[in-house]
């Protein structure tokens, strides 16, 4: 064999290690850039859909179209009036948690509308949430869910209480978490406790 030949041999077998190589640590660069981006929401797809190239695909999709949206930061006056309104429902847990509860999902969606969020379907508002509050959107999924049972059923006031902790979670996060005035931040950390009684049920 020639030395050209053995030459010409080493630089096909060296590109046929190399580029799948490259191949690999391009597309690891670009999960990982997907786990970065959408944190604990990657691992939910995932486990969901059991395929991680779907996945990804989806998940790309998601990020093209936040793309499309207008979202917008909320001004110090909007956030300050926002964070009153959660204290006041708050303060409403104490003796109506069921209304309280279903008056906090409004008061979430009317802060993800002025931010430019589309509120009309809950698996829509899941998709765009989770590239900008993917560490807060499984507690909107949880206090959804709880919710909608209190909606139409009998459930306990620690589950109400629940909701209202996991819909806090989001709303702090939407609206900027700690500028919020300092007498909202005392009362959204106050107990939610009512003075009578350990159950609820719709309306109540």
């Amino acid at each position: 064999m020639s030395t050209e030949t053995v030459m010409w041999v080493a630089v096909i077998v060296g590109v046929m290690v190399v580029v799948p190589a490259v191949g690999f640590f391009w597309l690891r660069r670009r999960r990982d850039r997907l786990r970065e981006r959408f944190g604990p929401e990657y691992e939910r797809t995932a486990a969901a859909a059991g395929d991680r190239r779907a996945v990804e695909r989806e998940l790309r999709a998601r990020r093209a179209r936040s793309g499309t949206l207008d979202i917008q930061a909320l001004d110090p006056d909007a956030r300050r009036a926002y964070a009153e309104r959660w204290a006041a429902v708050q303060e409403r847990f104490v003796n109506e948690p069921s209304p309280a509860v279903s008056e906090a999902d409004l008061l979430v969606r009317a802060v993800m509308a002025k931010r430019g969020y589309g509120t009309e379907d809950f698996a829509q508002q899941a998709s765009d949430l989770s590239l900008r509050h993917s560490r807060t959107l499984e507690h909107y999924r949880q206090a959804h869910e709880i919710s909608g049972r209190a909606a139409g059923s009998w459930v306990s006031i620690q589950e109400l209480r629940q909701a209202m902790t996991h819909y806090h979670a989001l709303f702090d996060d939407l609206i900027g978490g700690d500028q919020r005035p300092l007498r909202a931040r005392a009362a959204a950390r106050a107990p939610l406790t009512r003075p009578h009684g350990t159950t609820a049920g719709p309306g109540r």
